[in-house]
């Protein structure tokens, strides 16, 4: 009978390491924990031993060496809205690109909560933080001791990516307005000025303005869940329906999810999207493509946002590993250009238009 134990392989050390290159340990230490300390030719020569001896990093026994984890947290408010939950999947998918791990905690706007979450998150020794969530000041968020990057969130005292909100907004009104619309409707959930989206709500009004365009903002609470939403949507297209009856309407629905269920109860209501009805949302999340008819959006190109968010972490984190850091005067903030993504509830009726 073969011996079970005898078949594992021996757990390669840095001495085995060692003695394999005829390096010191102290060297095999370095091209783990500070590789550019190596000219480039021993480094390829300590690349290759690792190869030959089929090592397999012990990563607690690294940590416990040089205290990184390889670890970022990210404080994200909830996953029903499916701009959070496609954000957290293209956050998560950066790991081939950068290397870094996530833990992943969900705040659900309760301030307290996401307080015990973040210490939860530093004593797991996280090297930096992403934070979706609006519950706590960017204040408060910048005297943690580590780096902070936000999404579509207050960020004045913390670096930040966010989508150019006022141009998205602004593009949605203008292709609803190229349909012969006689009214344009945003709806909204209230949001405080200093968030990037309220430039959502800017935008349409001053374009409307603008052109002289009869519309009218809806801004009420849409509620947290599924049944929530269904009730006061449900209320606000019974409220249109009668006060814009046989007008051509143009709809401006402030994220996917939204405008996704909003599509859903107007379908139930008539069979179908009505030819005089024309529906945009916000986001381009899965959700827009997969709707009873594909909901036009406005793209604030999701995964761009993900993976620029985390290489600007990464940054911030890398330099704060220098011997010689260097802090940073301002925080940083990255715009990224949204796309309009014209699907069939504008572009339904274009042979008839």
């Amino acid at each position: 009978m073969v011996n079970i134990m005898a078949e594992k392989k021996k757990n390669i050390t840095f001495n085995d390491i060692a003695k394999f290159t005829g390096f010191s340990k102290t060297t095999i230490s370095r091209y783990f924990n500070n590789p550019d300390s190596l000219t480039p030719e021993n480094q390829k020569i300590v690349s290759d031993a690792l190869e030959k001896l089929d090592y397999k990093e012990n990563k607690v026994a690294r940590i416990l060496a040089n205290g990184q984890t390889e670890f970022i947290g990210i404080l994200i408010p909830n996953l029903y809205l499916a701009y959070y939950s496609e954000m957290l999947n293209q956050i998560l998918s950066t790991y081939e690109t950068f290397g870094y791990k996530f833990l992943v905690f969900i705040g659900k706007d309760k301030e307290e909560t996401e307080r015990k979450y973040i210490q939860e998150l530093l004593a797991y020794k996280i090297e930096g933080l992403i934070v979706l969530s609006h519950t706590l000041p960017s204040l408060e968020l910048a005297s943690l001791p580590i780096p902070v990057v936000a999404v579509e969130r207050e960020d004045h005292y913390i670096s930040s990516v966010n989508c150019d909100n006022y141009s998205g907004s602004f593009k949605a009104c203008q292709l609803l307005a190229s349909h012969g619309c006689q009214v344009l409707i945003h709806i909204n959930t209230p949001t405080d000025r200093q968030i990037p989206a309220y430039q959502r709500i800017q935008a349409f009004s001053d374009y409307c303005k603008e052109q002289n365009q009869k519309h009218e903002i809806l801004i009420q609470p849409l509620g947290t869940t599924y049944e929530e939403m269904k009730e006061h949507l449900g209320n606000i297209l019974d409220s249109i329906q009668e006060q814009y009856n046989g007008l051509r309407i143009g709809i401006f629905i402030s994220g996917d999810t939204y405008a996704n269920i909003f599509l859903n109860l107007i379908v139930r209501k008539y069979g179908k999207l009505p030819d005089d009805w024309f529906l945009i949302g916000f986001d381009d999340s899965p959700v827009s493509r997969e709707a009873i008819f594909p909901i036009s959006s406005i793209s604030q190109q999701i995964e761009t946002i993900a993976c620029e968010a985390v290489r600007l972490l990464v940054e911030q984190i890398a330099e704060r590993k220098k011997e010689k850091p260097v802090s940073l005067s301002r925080p940083v903030h990255k715009m990224i250009s949204p796309r309009i993504i014209p699907r069939e509830t504008t572009e339904k009726n274009n042979s008839e238009s």
